[in-house]
């Protein structure tokens, strides 16, 4: 699966939970929150001012690689 900047943050998590401390070395501490689990990569990067090619770039290198 290719990450999008569509792609909801939760479902991320659900299929690669290994890109979580990815998204908290960025700032996004809110993981567990119900409404950020519905935000896109896009809207979460708006948030919490990241660039969501930067973001996407690394998250797909990541589950690409199989990283933990």
């Amino acid at each position: 699966m290719t990450i999008t900047k569509d792609t909801i943050i939760g479902d991320i998590l659900t299929i690669a939970p290994e890109t979580a401390p990815l998204f908290y070395s960025i700032g996004m501490h809110c993981l567990g929150c119900p409404s950020s689990r519905g935000e896109t990569v896009e809207q979460a990067c708006m948030v919490h001012g990241f660039d969501v090619d930067a973001l996407l770039e690394r998250v797909n290198a990541m589950i690409a690689n199989g990283e933990q």
